[in-house]
């Protein structure tokens, strides 16, 4: 106990002692005295009126941030809230040991004087160490919200995504550090001290593992905002969203599974059991090889989809004979949906090992076909101008190419086939229904005489009367 203390302790006593008379100095609690009491009550005293000081002091400068206006203003809310309760409970910490002193000076050595004041000492550091680690705990947030605002005046995005990260970094690291520092001061026995060591060493690694996961997705965002995948041109933002979304998923788990295995290291039992596996890895590996086998393939082939790209996010496919559109890629299977909002479920492996159709793989532009079918008596030039009519005033058509051509005849019909580009499928498919329905629309108008017939030659001896 400082030396300092116990003489300002001893002089309260003697003016208390002075003022209250001879019957100060009478036991009135155990060994205690009413100057003892007094002395007591009066560190509890200064230690209230401190508290209530710091909390006119804080709530003044708030009313003075606030009266001033600018960025002070709003950075000193976020101050107040952050070092109040910690201040406080630092001068709480401080005025309960102080209070102890009289309590402690009363005690003899065979009474467990020495004991008790070991058990305050620890207690007031330990308790003071927390409360200072508080307050800087609670000023990263101070931090943050400094960093929140400076991002404001700037254009990137990447100050938005830092800002979150480095508070997050300095509460970490604060959380380490306190952590280090008090299990000295509790003095824990050696197997309490192992539980503790073996926690703190699990909150470190929890810790990291989520340090490093946060900075793998802003990463990720980072590079993706870059790109608008729902633009009419989304190639490269689909090849870029299929690549970086695989990769960081399997960062993802990489960082888990060495989570995992660094936390079971630190386990003796554990790494006997490593030990003793090791001997039969190659039984075990056989074993593992066959019944992972499925996994295992889809692992390549995910692999396989994020360099190769064969789909890629947003990809117009045909897969099992539905249309559909790529909606999420993971580390084991596909799921593509389809037109009526249906979802086909497919491994990964599937597109390495069996062919299907992507109508994006190089361009969203497409050329779709409409046949019909008409009386061999039908003009064709004429249709040919009808047809170019409808395809120039559609706002479907690209403007890029468009025919008319008799594809194929039969004993009773002509097959005509007309083509037309769009800049994609779901316009494709527009444009294809609207030249079928105002094509036919014409045939009936201009030509009924042509639409499909059947024909019979009936002798006229044949004929009814």
């Amino acid at each position: 106990m400082d030396s300092g203390l116990r003489s300002i302790t001893d002089w309260l006593r003697g003016v208390l002692a002075g003022w209250m008379g001879r019957d100060a100095e009478r036991p009135i609690l155990g060994s205690l005295s009413a100057t003892d009491l007094g002395v007591v009550l009066f560190y509890v005293g200064i230690t209230l009126c401190c508290c209530a000081g710091v909390a006119v002091y804080l709530r003044h400068r708030s009313k003075h941030a606030a009266a001033t206006g600018g960025s002070a203003a709003e950075l000193h809310p976020h101050v107040i809230s952050a070092i109040g309760k910690p201040l406080y409970a630092l001068i709480i910490v401080y005025g309960v040991y102080v209070a102890a002193t009289p309590i402690l000076l009363k005690l003899r050595p065979e009474q467990g004087s020495t004991a008790a004041r070991g058990l305050l000492n620890a207690l007031f550091e330990t308790g003071a160490l927390i409360a200072l680690f508080w307050l800087l705990f609670r000023a990263t947030y101070v931090v943050q919200a400094r960093l929140a605002a400076w991002p404001l005046a700037t254009a990137s995005q990447i100050d938005d995504l830092l800002a979150p990260l480095i508070g997050t970094i300095l509460r970490v690291c604060i959380i380490v550090v306190a952590v280090i520092l008090a299990l000295p001061l509790l003095q824990l026995p050696p197997a309490a001290e192992s539980v503790v060591d073996k926690l703190t060493s699990i909150s470190l690694i929890v810790g990291l593992s989520i340090l490093l996961v946060r900075a793998v997705t802003i990463g990720k965002r980072l590079v993706l905002n870059r790109f608008d995948i729902s633009a009419e041109d989304n190639l490269r933002a689909r090849q870029v969203y299929t690549q970086i979304n695989l990769i960081s998923r399997i960062i993802y788990v990489g960082i888990g599974f060495f989570a995992v295995a660094a936390t079971l290291m630190l386990f003796q039992e554990v790494r006997h059991v490593g030990t003793s596996l090791l001997a039969s890895a190659g039984i075990v590996g056989i074993i593992a090889g066959f019944a992972a086998q499925k996994t295992l393939a889809n692992v390549f082939a995910g692999f396989q989809i994020a360099l190769a790209q064969p789909v890629r996010q947003d990809d117009v496919v045909i897969v099992e004979g539905e249309w559909g559109r790529i909606e999420e890629i993971t580390l084991s299977f596909i799921v593509v949906k389809i037109w009526d909002e249906r979802r086909l479920v497919v491994p990964l492996s599937y597109f390495i090992e069996k062919p299907f159709q992507n109508w994006t793989r190089s361009s969203a532009e497409l050329m779709g076909s409409v046949f019909i079918w008409v009386d061999y008596n039908f003009p064709v030039e004429q249709g040919r101008v009808a047809l170019q009519g409808i395809i120039e005033s559609s706002s479907l058509w690209d403007r890029r190419f468009w025919n008319l051509q008799v594809s194929d005849a039969s004993e009773k019909t002509l097959q005509l086939r007309i083509l037309a580009t769009a800049s994609n499928s779901s316009r494709s498919w527009d444009l294809r229904c609207e030249i079928r329905e105002k094509f036919l629309a014409f045939i009936q108008q201009s030509h009924p005489e042509s639409l499909p017939r059947i024909r019979m030659d009936i002798p006229a001896a044949e004929l009814p009367p």
